[in-house]
């Protein structure tokens, strides 16, 4: 594991001119290492975003490190929208090759690293939670890089999570990838035309379905809609077009619509139960990649 902010090789900025360690002398500094269709990330997103927001003009310096899970996350129209869509106006780095992740000694998605204003490391957070212990880090580091300093409350974000903290995943469906390098047998089925390939599964012609048994609350799936751009996916749970638990891209149709590559939410609030999940598309080119799950 890196002790010192590495050089930043990566393959370009947005929200900002590049920026190198030695610039970074003086301010206390967060880098986020993070994945857009990532829903461990997604769901970290609001606290990195609040400590920007709150301590950005107290000497804290958050910056984003994307490194893609999957191909389609290194094409510039793809991690441009996303940073729009989260609204992530800190300085974020594109690292396609993972250069800056090897530099880290980093090993997942998300993971948060601090480093104190001299550059030194801090500490690091791998995965969801302790958004309570990341900000006292952040407040005690930026006092002590400029007594005096003035701190405002800590964030409502954080003192929210101090009170309700990490809901439990204990027997939630694990993530379920689908294409051939990484699934598990057994875990999902195939109806139609599917051609499978290391990352994904690709509906070839007609119409296709994919059923996954699971027990969770929340079903999210990453899919490409393909070629053409836009997909429309029928959400079925249990064998009935799924009503009141849909995920929030899905419609009151149980259609959820397809315009970009992404993570989209399928189920939000299904019982703890096991349950049937079925998604039925026409649409030559779709790509299934993994679907994720939560309490």
């Amino acid at each position: 594991m890196t002790i010192r902010i590495p050089e930043f090789a990566v393959e370009r900025w947005v929200n900002s001119p590049p920026l190198t360690a030695a610039a970074l002398h003086g301010r206390v500094v967060l880098i986020d290492v993070w994945e857009y269709t990532c829903i461990n990330w997604i769901r970290t997103s609001p606290y990195v975003k609040a400590w920007h927001r709150d301590y950005a003009d107290r000497g804290l310096v958050v910056i984003g490190v994307h490194a893609p899970e999957f191909e389609f996350g290194k094409r510039a129209e793809n991690i441009d929208r996303a940073i729009r869509d989260h609204g992530l106006t800190y300085p974020i780095a594109l690292d396609n090759d993972f250069t800056f992740w090897r530099a880290l000694g980093n090993i997942a998605w998300p993971a948060r690293y601090l480093f104190d204003a001299d550059g030194r490391f801090v500490d690091r957070w791998i995965g969801e939670g302790d958004y309570d212990r990341v900000e006292s880090e952040i407040r005690r580091l930026l006092v002590a890089a400029a007594p005096g300093t003035e701190l405002p409350p800590v964030s409502p974000e954080a003192a929210v999570f101090a009170t309700t903290r990490q809901p439990s995943h204990a027997g939630v469906t694990p993530e379920t990838y689908v294409g051939a390098d990484r699934c598990e047998p057994g875990t999902f089925d195939l109806i139609g035309d599917w051609r499978s390939s290391g990352e994904y599964v690709e509906l070839a012609s007609g119409t296709g379905e994919i059923g996954l048994p699971f027990n969770a609350g929340e079903v999210n799936l990453v899919v490409d809609p393909g070629p053409s751009g836009t997909a429309a996916v029928r959400v079925l749970l249990d064998g009935k077009p799924i009503g009141d638990e849909r995920g929030a891209d899905v419609g009151p149709d149980a259609v959820a619509h397809l315009d970009r590559a992404a993570m989209v939410r399928l189920v939000a609030g299904a019982s703890r139960d096991d349950h049937l999940l079925t998604l039925v598309t026409s649409q030559p080119g779709l790509r299934a990649f993994a679907f994720t799950f939560g309490p």
